[in-house]
């Protein structure tokens, strides 16, 4: 493409379309599959020193085995903070504080919450379709304008819309895939 403005309408397409694909790969970190996954705490916000902090600044966490994370506060004063951050985080835990550190222990999910879960991963994996399908239209109004304005030729916006297309299908069925694997990762036991 000899053409600055395309180009530049190529860029913002395929960086907006990562996002999407990394936005819902991060929103599916988060989502609790059984198993002791630290990312769930991602975006717990925790009232420390008289402000909000992120929780994985104020200590260690880790996995002890399959069922438990063990959060390890550096300043023991936080405990009660954090157990009440993980409270009202409503990810579905009851946190347990024995004076040192705090443990949360994931049960089985039940079949009822597995599907409601995967209910909640195909309606973010749509949310994350409809945001590449706005992306397109972006991509393809650029287009439109530059051909109405006489910038590019009927042939050059013709491949430029080809090509628009071919990295929506790739991005489509890169979330597909995602979807597919939490899906996955959800209903086996």
């Amino acid at each position: 493409m000899d053409n600055e403005k395309l180009e530049e309408i190529f860029l913002v397409l395929e960086d907006k379309l990562d996002k999407a694909v990394n936005v819902l790969k991060d929103e599916y970190a988060t989502i609790r599959a059984g198993r002791a996954n630290p990312h769930i705490l991602d975006r717990l916000q925790v009232e420390a020193y008289g402000g909000m902090s992120p929780l994985n600044q104020l200590g260690n966490i880790a996995v002890s085995d399959a069922r438990c994370l063990v959060i390890s506060p550096w300043d023991k004063s936080l405990l009660k903070a954090i157990e009440k951050a993980i409270l009202a985080s409503n990810i579905g835990l009851n946190p347990t504080n024995d004076g040192n550190v705090i443990r949360l222990v994931f049960p089985e999910l039940t079949e009822e919450r597995r599907k409601d879960l995967v209910k909640q991963v195909r309606r973010m994996g749509e949310d994350a379709k409809v945001a590449a399908r706005n992306v397109r239209r972006e991509a393809m109004d650029g287009i439109k304008k530059m051909k109405n304005g006489k910038e590019i030729s009927e042939d050059e916006a013709s491949n430029a819309e080809q090509d628009v297309e071919k990295a929506i299908s790739k991005t489509m069925e890169e979330l597909d895939k995602a979807v597919a694997a939490k899906e996955k990762e959800l209903m086996t036991i």
